[in-house]
């Protein structure tokens, strides 16, 4: 049997990602071969397409981050597993394809009737979100918090899980994704014609008690002008990086931006204030502690289950499209998570 999966040829813009059909991986000893009914597409993807991230793996590799599907076979000396059962896995690599072999032990079972789109989104934002809400920034209820890229899928994510823990919400967005932000309770600012900081300390004088911020570089020093004395800000992206949903450098330094991380994290404990640069990473987390993500995903499914979250769905392509994908994605602006479909599976949303 051959299935299709997109590689990327070499490190560039969206003309790097290739389709090829190919025999259908078998499952080794211990792996389970899933079908894959959705992919995310996220900026870690673009990142690592433009070879600047540092889990991008050799050269030529199938990109997605997070998946949701439905296993197919089992290979040797798996057991509590069925074919048929719909599972989610955070891979960080390999999701757009047909089929993808992975270890039982990084497969969660997804409840039955949740949409695949939607059930995706929660496995690479949503847990990134409750993660950096819950576990590195410890909110309270009443809190301030400052969302960067408010609008997109972590930020979008930030705000509903926000909302449930009783925060008081501000978020950059463009004009264009200012009226989502509001409806899911957070107060928009406008980072194309105002200095968010300045409108910061104008909305709430003090400050605020965290700033997410995905976008690294210099930006988290601003962020941290932002806060109130003591507070954090926990940054988890790079996306500085990118111009256009393309490198923009043109250098890549696989490594840079971890090592100003480090010196942000240093001065955030040198300098007067207390104001701390905490940083957060999905997959160090996952691999230190895997039993969390296991257990902050099913949380994160039944809140699904219970419609006390919904997540927003920016558009969804076929696998094949994964090019427009990336092209859409870098052009900025998208409100909600982009996501590939396979073999129908937007219509299987009750399939199990």
């Amino acid at each position: 049997m051959r299935h299709t999966r997109i590689i990327v040829t070499h490190y560039g813009g969206p003309d790097a990602l290739r389709v090829v059909e190919e025999e259908c991986p078998e499952p080794k000893d211990g792996e389970v071969r899933v079908r894959v009914l959705a992919a995310g597409v996220s900026l870690p993807d673009l990142l690592m397409r433009e070879g600047v991230h540092p889990e991008t793996p050799p050269l030529p590799f199938t990109p997605g981050w997070d998946l949701v599907g439905v296993v197919d076979r089992l290979g040797d000396g798996i057991s509590g597993i069925e074919p048929g059962q719909r599972v989610a896995a955070l891979p960080i690599s390999g999701a757009y394809a047909e089929f993808v072999c992975l270890p039982q032990r990084e497969l969660v079972p997804v409840p039955s009737g949740l949409d695949a789109a939607e059930a995706v989104s929660l496995v690479l934002n949503y847990v990134t979100a409750y993660q950096m809400l819950h576990r590195s920034a410890h909110v309270r209820p009443g809190q301030r918090a400052l969302i960067h890229g408010a609008a997109g899928g972590v930020g979008s994510a930030l705000l509903q899980l926000g909302r449930l823990a009783g925060l008081e919400m501000y978020g950059t967005c463009s004009l264009r994704g200012a009226p989502a932000v509001s409806d899911l309770g957070g107060i928009p600012i406008d980072y194309q014609h105002l200095d968010f900081v300045k409108e910061i300390h104008r909305l709430a004088s003090e400050g605020v008690d965290v700033v997410f911020d995905g976008i690294g570089g210099t930006h988290m020093w601003r962020s941290r002008k932002a806060l109130r004395p003591a507070g954090r800000v926990v940054a988890y992206g790079l996306t500085s990086s990118l111009r256009g949903g393309r490198l923009a450098s043109g250098r890549r330094h696989r490594y840079h931006g971890i090592a100003i991380f480090g010196l942000y994290i240093a001065g955030g404990w040198l300098l007067p204030g207390r104001k701390r640069v905490v940083p957060y990473s999905i997959q160090w987390l996952k691999r230190l502690r895997p039993a969390l993500f296991r257990q902050d995903l099913i949380a994160l499914f039944a809140l699904l289950q219970q419609q006390k979250i919904k997540p927003l769905i920016a558009q969804r392509f076929p696998l094949a499209e994964a090019r427009h994908a990336h092209e859409l994605l870098g052009k900025g602006g998208v409100t909600g998570k982009i996501v590939l479909v396979l073999n129908g599976s937007s219509l299987e949303s009750g399939a199990a």
